[in-house]
């Protein structure tokens, strides 16, 4: 039987934090381990409890949503953070993502795609909002990739990391390439240990030099 992907919630609205909780509770897919409504006690509880991952709001009472990934990821890097907020401009997403959350998501998404990108930051992707997803792929577009870093992939290892500059999903990459999902898995993994990184976020900025 698959283990419960534990869950822990940052969010200052109490009926979207109750809300949230109540969607993770109808899904045996998930447990929902602890609720915040602010950010420092989510900074001070959650090395402890080292939940799968924290779905954050940005803009939080106190401390920020950013900060206070930058803070945790730092301490607990195996933590993935997905943020989820009303805020789609270009300076609040990069801000978010560098500072190590995995994915980004607006408020406005609906709840079967809310489980879906969990499931997806679990196994590794970097789930967007399509707003968030055109905003990145363009950014991306504008810059060089750094040839130092490109250099260490492979022409396979590559084509799989554009693709997921481009915001396919592992599924889309395998028929794409004409290979199986294991087999992208297995490129994305090779892609992280090569570059030092945990999650395809990070491969991105590193490659891409956000």
């Amino acid at each position: 039987m698959k283990p419960q992907i534990t869950v822990s919630i940052v969010e200052d609205l109490d009926e979207i934090r109750n809300g949230m909780k109540e969607l993770l509770q109808q899904s045996s897919a998930f447990l929902c381990l602890s609720c915040y409504s602010n950010a420092e006690d989510a900074a001070e509880e959650l090395p402890a409890l080292q939940p799968d991952i924290v779905i954050m709001d940005i803009n939080l009472p106190g401390m920020s949503g950013i900060n206070a990934v930058q803070s945790l990821k730092s301490r607990c890097p195996q933590i993935q953070f997905l943020m989820f907020t009303i805020y789609e401009n270009n300076e609040r997403v990069f801000e978010a993502l560098k500072a190590g959350a995995g994915g980004y998501l607006l408020k406005n998404t609906p709840s079967e795609k809310i489980l879906e990108a969990l499931n997806e930051i679990y196994e590794g992707g970097a789930p967007m909002s399509a707003q968030i997803a055109r905003k990145v792929v363009a950014s991306f577009q504008q810059v060089t990739p750094a040839a130092d870093e490109s250099i260490r992939l492979t022409v396979k290892e590559r084509e799989v990391l554009d693709a997921l500059a481009k915001g396919f999903l592992y599924k889309e990459i395998a028929d794409q390439l004409q290979i199986n999902t294991s087999a992208v898995r297995q490129r994305i993994h090779k892609i992280y240990s090569k570059l030092h990184v945990q999650n395809s976020t990070e491969a991105l900025n590193k490659i891409y030099k956000r």
